[in-house]
């Protein structure tokens, strides 16, 4: 694990592969860290040719954290926005946008193909559209547009995702039950929920950091980040747009939705698969990478 300075922060990071080759640069989702992409996948993926970077997004892992900031109040969010008016929050999607384009320049990296996850494909989303120059291919996994008119997460859902969770330091066990439930909730019936495996990741993300106030400031990002339709009709670079057919915290919909919004995307619907990835499909989805990363080049 490595750390750079970037747009005054600190970010982590890490890389698989050999750094000739083409990068293709991972963005985590909501309250996640860079580790949500394991090893495994990141093998996979640098085994078919590229360098893969992997990062923790500000406020999470062993990035430089906001928690000089105070606990964001939903209601009061909730509120601000449908009174028409912008909250103060202490950054936006498109400041993490940026931590992307700050990476690169610290790698002296001049382009790469951008792959993100949930949240983090709401940030690939922005970086194609804002940086052209510098992104080559974009992959979005399970995210959605920003679209008011899209179906929206179920109050069930959305309740679990922002219920207190017991401290883990007093509470593991407390922690892990929580965290579970809602994992099992959104993950899809195609394929077994390995909770062993779950609780391993959960552990090594407390070992390296635990902040439960980072999830709050990520959610405000992605509230006041509108509809960003306008923003993705200007993309221009080959692009897909993953979605699990069982998602239930962006219903397959906001996936249609953003393969419609963005200009000769293809898009892929795994069958079985929730809000989640599961190890069983690790290969259909870097088959679908690669073959957007070679999408228009000549033969």
């Amino acid at each position: 694990m490595n750390r750079l300075n970037v747009n005054g922060i600190d970010l982590a990071y890490d890389s698989y592969g050999d750094e000739k080759h083409e990068t293709i640069l991972l963005i985590a989702g909501l309250g996640t860290q860079m580790i949500r992409w394991t090893a495994p996948f990141c093998e996979m993926l640098a085994a078919r040719g590229y360098r893969v970077i992997r990062f923790d997004n500000r406020d999470t892992g062993l990035s430089t954290h906001f928690s000089q900031h105070d606990p964001l109040d939903f209601e009061t969010l909730a509120r601000t926005l449908m009174s028409g008016q912008r909250p103060h929050i202490p950054y936006t999607l498109e400041d993490m946008s940026d931590d992307t384009i700050g990476l690169l320049d610290a790698l002296d990296i001049a382009k790469a193909h951008i792959v993100g996850r949930s949240m983090g494909g709401m940030i690939a989303q922005l970086t194609a559209s804002r940086y052209p120059e510098r992104v080559i291919s974009l992959t979005s996994i399970m995210s959605t547009t920003g679209n008011p008119e899209l179906p929206q997460t179920s109050p069930e859902v959305m309740a679990l995702m922002t219920r207190p969770a017991p401290n883990p330091r007093e509470d593991e066990a407390g922690y892990l039950a929580q965290s579970t439930a809602f994992a099992r909730q959104i993950a899809g019936t195609g394929y077994a929920f390995n909770e062993e495996e779950y609780h391993s990741i959960i552990r090594e993300e407390l070992r390296r950091a635990y902040d439960p106030g980072s999830i709050g400031r990520q959610i405000a990002a992605i509230a006041v980040s509108g509809d960003r339709r306008p923003q993705l009709a200007k993309i221009d670079v080959p692009t897909l747009v993953i979605h699990g057919a069982e998602d239930s915290m962006f219903v397959p919909a906001c996936g249609e939705d953003t393969a419609k919004a963005i200009p000769d995307s293809e898009y892929m619907v795994l069958e079985g698969m929730g809000h989640d990835l599961p190890e069983q499909l690790f290969g259909s989805v870097i088959d679908g990478i690669v073959r957007t990363t070679q999408r228009n080049k000549p033969n």
